[in-house]
Parts: C-alpha cells; sequence; structure tokens
C-alpha cells in the first residue's frame, strides 16, 4: 500500500507562517490573561456579546466530553426577585454559571483526598454589568491548593482545565 506525504508549496507554507504569527502578534493565538486573580477567584474579560461568550464556554466544556449539570440563571433571578426583597439595583445585565465535573479529573482529586468532593462540580460564570453590556465576563471559583501532594496536584489540575476551558473560549 503506498502512503502519501502531503506538503505546502514553499511559497504557500511561508504565507501561513506570517499568518500564524501575525495572529500571535495581535493576541489571537496567545494565552487569555486574568484581569483579576485573587486566593479564592480568577476573572477575565473580554468583548462581544453575553450569548456568543457563554456559547463558546459551552462549546469549550462539551467539546472535552464533558456533561454541563446544571445552568444556573443568576442574572434571571436577580431579576425577578428584586421586587420581592426591595432591591432597585439591576446587578447583571445577563448572567449565568455553568456547573460540571471531569469525570477523570475528579477522581483524581477524590482518590488522592475523599474530602474534596466539595470542590466539584467546577462552576465557570459568565456575565455583564448593566453599565456595558459588551464587556464580557468569565470567572471561576479557583480549588483550593491543599493536602497531599497528590491532593495539591489534583487540585492545579482542576484549575488548569478551568484556564484552558476560558483560553478556548475567548480565541
Amino acid at each position: 500500500m503506498m502512503t502519501r506525504e502531503w506538503r505546502l508549496p514553499a511559497w504557500k507554507g511561508s504565507g501561513w507562517l506570517l499568518l500564524a504569527l501575525g495572529l500571535s502578534a495581535c493576541g489571537v493565538a496567545a494565552a487569555a490573561d486574568p484581569v483579576e486573580v485573587t486566593v479564592d477567584r480568577k476573572t477575565y474579560l473580554t468583548q462581544g456579546s453575553f450569548q456568543d461568550v457563554r456559547d463558546n464556554v459551552e462549546l469549550a466544556i462539551t467539546g472535552r466530553g464533558i456533561v454541563i449539570n446544571n445552568v444556573a440563571h443568576i442574572g434571571n433571578m436577580l431579576a425577578r426577585t428584586a421586587a420581592d426583597v426591595g432591591a432597585d439595583i439591576t446587578v447583571y445585565q445577563d448572567a449565568e454559571a455553568l456547573e460540571f465535573c471531569s469525570a477523570t479529573l475528579s477522581r483524581k482529586m477524590m482518590e488522592a483526598d475523599r474530602h474534596n468532593i466539595v470542590f466539584c462540580p467546577y462552576i465557570i460564570a459568565v456575565y455583564t454589568l448593566p453599565d456595558d453590556p459588551q464587556q464580557v465576563y468569565i470567572s471561576y471559583r479557583r480549588p483550593p491548593i491543599i493536602g497531599s501532594a497528590a491532593s495539591q496536584a489534583a487540585l492545579r489540575e482542576v484549575e488548569d482545565l478551568l484556564d484552558s476551558i476560558i483560553d478556548e473560549s475567548l480565541f
């Protein structure tokens, strides 16, 4: 059986290299930088529509074979209950939190320390503020790096997963 090797002509290959370098210089191929990092949370910011960014996050999660267990419609709940609690502030224009777990990472995390069950599910929130709905925030609660060396390694992997999901969704 004959195998065939596919190659770009030399002039086309250099064009692709220049395109890749140009996209990298524009920040398209580079990893996203968070706008806030605390001990408890990490927050990213991008421009666009809430729905597009939220859908990108969902695709980045499900594209890894991970099932979203729940979508919490936090913005809708706050708007719906505002009058009931005497509130007159619109907290979010849009806000949802996607809850999910990775069977592989969750098992690793809980095998290392069965008390790590409290860190599952993972949650990524996507939201916009009323004063600028084109700025979309993506945020997650950071898992504390605690316990044995195996537990710490697994919790770091969970945070790496959350960062990679967000990075992919921002492309």
